[in-house]
């Protein structure tokens, strides 16, 4: 998880403002400001992947045309809490085929993340295909998010989905991989490089598993997200994530991960560096 603690909470009902009605606002705000409320927290903030969007949306807006996004490079500054945000962007370079950008998310006037984002045209060169997934876990076999909610944050009812192997937080497997199946319960369609900006930031960090009971705050530190294709060619809602522990010591935990759609074609690759806090 991205930007705010990973802790034990209660589980409400879906309710609240939708990420499509919170990006709605973002879309349609003259001066890059929206909310969101403490249906779309994890812990003391704000869910990462939600706040790593506004980054990403606020960068598009000053972009006509708009090129895809390829990549988001983003640094978690401070915890977002529920309340009015602002989001301030800039070009720093446009070239021909590639426009390097940054934006800062504010509450109350102070940097809770701020991100790079490179957008850039798609141009005529060598095609290497991506390996495509190989025998993914089915949904039928995994558990759902509501089966296991007890030990999930807040903002997971804002999807819908299901955990596949034995890497779920918390439950002492002491597995090296997680992996899962989700999607939204809203229309992103609107908003495809936030669709899956949003999905690459479900996996909590897979050393969580290591544990047999809550809870160990975590927090992310830094996350990286390449998109291996334009986002808005992809038009499937179901998501399969594939992620890996990579290391962890001193504190701090290094995961990888492959965000594929439900066809199999790889969308995009993750690494986070987080914190974790042992009690």
């Amino acid at each position: 998880m991205l930007g705010a603690i990973f802790a034990l909470e209660k589980v409400f009902s879906v309710t609240g403002n939708t990420l499509q009605d919170i990006l709605d606002r973002l879309q349609h705000s003259t001066t890059n400001e929206t909310d969101f409320d403490e249906n779309w927290s994890q812990g003391r903030a704000a869910f990462g992947g939600l706040v790593a969007a506004f980054a990403s949306l606020s960068m598009k807006k000053m972009l006509e045309p708009q090129p895809a996004l390829r990549s988001l490079m983003a640094s978690f500054i401070a915890p977002l809490p529920p309340a009015p945000l602002s989001v301030e962007a800039a070009i720093q370079r446009q070239g021909r085929n590639v426009t390097q950008c940054s934006a800062t998310v504010l509450s109350d006037g102070r940097p809770a993340l701020q991100a790079l984002g490179v957008f850039g045209q798609a141009r005529e060169g060598i095609r290497v295909e991506a390996a495509p997934l190989s025998n993914p876990l089915p949904r039928s076999e995994g558990i759902p998010f509501a089966k296991y909610a007890a030990r999930m944050p807040t903002f997971l009812n804002q999807f819908e989905g299901c955990w596949v192997g034995d890497a779920m937080p918390f439950s002492g497997s002491r597995s090296r991989r997680l992996n899962m199946w989700v999607r939204h319960r809203c229309d992103m369609s609107d908003y495809p490089a936030e669709k899956i900006i949003a999905i690459a930031d479900m996996p909590p960090p897979v050393l969580l598993c290591h544990y047999d009971k809550p809870f160990v705050p975590a927090s992310s530190v830094s996350w990286g997200l390449e998109f291996i294709v334009d986002p808005a060619d992809v038009k499937g809602e179901w998501f399969y994530l594939d992620f890996d522990l990579d290391a962890a010591a001193d504190g701090y935990t290094q995961q990888s991960g492959r965000i594929y759609e439900e066809s199999g074609r790889l969308c995009a690759l993750s690494r986070q560096c987080m914190a974790y806090f042992e009690q």
